[in-house]
């Protein structure tokens, strides 16, 4: 088995303002001890470099250099497997997202899904509820 994060489980993780940041610390370090692949996707990695860096939307942004010291840490853990799109992507978006519209801020969870749909990944950790549209996710929230 394997398993995905959203995003904001990895900012939560580097915002020290959050209610939340305790226990997605705790969570990120449990999955050291997690016998089953961690995947992330190279666009949840942008995502949280272009918005842990954001002084608009983090009270104290990291530098561009802690948010990737973050990441390469995180992708040292020897279960953590790095997803991209391959050959036939875009049939999968088209699948993905066919069933309601998918427009505005709905298209990256859309793009995210349809990444872990083409490499067999059937479960996210996530607080965003939209995740739940794709009825092949299970969806979970790590601070529940």
């Amino acid at each position: 088995m394997s398993y995905s994060v959203d995003v904001n489980v990895l900012l939560y993780a580097s915002d020290q303002a959050s209610p939340r940041y305790d226990r997605a610390i705790q969570f990120l370090q449990n999955r050291a001890l997690d016998p089953e692949l961690f995947c992330i996707c190279w666009s949840t990695v942008m995502a949280y470099i272009r918005i842990s860096t954001h002084p608009s939307i983090f009270s104290n942004p990291l530098s561009p250099e802690d948010a990737l010291e973050n990441i390469e840490n995180l992708l040292k853990q020897p279960r953590v497997r790095v997803l991209s799109e391959d050959d036939g992507f875009l049939a999968i978006y088209r699948q993905v997202s066919s069933n309601f519209p998918v427009r505005g801020n709905l298209v990256p969870d859309a793009h995210l899904a349809a990444l872990l749909l083409q490499h067999g990944v059937r479960r996210i950790y996530t607080t965003d509820s939209d995740f739940k549209k794709f009825e092949f996710l299970e969806v979970s929230n790590p601070f529940y």
